[in-house]
């Protein structure tokens, strides 16, 4: 979760960009070009806002570039995605050319969906794990494919990224939780959702998976890290479960524990670091 505070720092930044009359925005922080969009989403019954970042060169080129999907924290409103283009200039530090997609992850009014299915008009995996990758691949030089997708989120992000990547290990073969968890959760994020089955509550944990991602992983190669701060009491010991469980299980993965809580501080500080572990597992530029 993004607690509110944290919320109202990354307005503030926000506020410096500069919105062109074509949805596009320009930043003096940015080498790249950062656009702002949506798409028509089957899933949502309606749109789905997105921030894209394009690379330094993109529009002088014919490459193909990976992709970095950054998905925020939640409790959120729709235009919390606005305000992860600061992470687009952490990955502008790695050297490692990707297009940055940020999309919306949440309604005002429906403000904690938790990047999960839950029928028709609610359906944010299916948007933003599948209907979103499709559309930025017919409307930008992607390598598409999962060699080329990587999903990363912080927080509540953290917990969509790595749960739809294990849903749709297909299309994606690298996944980054900062600061995250692995189950679904309330609103402040300290206790579980009962989503009305216990096959729901299963699909929807990621410790399901665990038992088979050794067999899984060795078929489709993918790189999965987890990250949190040694002060984070809420999410630290979730994070720490999931490490012994995947060592118990031999599946290849790199965790680690930061000096540091569930703040923005910690996520700004180790941003270019992540994502280039990232951007290093996906297929480069091309």
């Amino acid at each position: 979760m993004v607690r509110a505070l944290q919320r109202a720092g990354l307005a503030a930044a926000v506020a410096a960009l500069l919105l062109g009359a074509e949805g596009s925005a320009a930043s003096p922080a940015l080498r790249g070009t950062l656009r702002e969009g949506s798409l028509h989403s089957k899933a949502l019954r309606g749109s789905l806002g997105f921030e894209v970042y394009l690379p330094p060169g993109y529009a002088s080129s014919t490459a193909r570039y990976p992709v970095v999907y950054f998905l925020h924290g939640l409790p959120a409103s729709r235009t919390a995605f606005r305000s992860m283009w600061t992470f687009a200039k952490a990955l502008e530090e790695v050297g490692r050319p990707a297009i940055f997609v940020a999309p919306q992850g949440a309604r005002d009014g429906d403000d904690d969906p938790e990047y999960l299915d839950w029928g028709t008009g609610r359906n944010w995996e299916t948007a933003i794990g599948a209907e979103l990758p499709r559309y930025i691949d017919s409307h930008y030089r992607t390598i598409a494919g999962r060699r080329g997708r990587a999903l990363v989120g912080l927080s509540a992000g953290g917990y969509g990224a790595v749960l739809l990547a294990l849903h749709h290990l297909g299309s994606y073969s690298v996944m980054e939780s900062w600061s995250g968890y692995f189950h679904p959760t309330n609103r402040d994020g300290d206790a579980a959702l009962d989503l009305g089955s216990r096959a729901a509550n299963r699909r929807a944990s990621a410790h399901t998976f665990v038992p088979s991602l050794r067999r899984t992983f060795r078929r489709r190669p993918t790189f999965l890290a987890f990250y949190v701060g040694r002060d984070d009491a809420r999410f630290r010991p979730e994070n720490e479960r999931l490490d012994r469980e995947l060592s118990e299980a031999r599946v290849p993965h790199v965790f680690k524990l930061y000096r540091g809580g569930h703040e923005q501080r910690l996520w700004n500080r180790y941003a270019a670091a992540w994502l280039g572990l990232a951007v290093a597992h996906l297929s480069p530029a091309r």
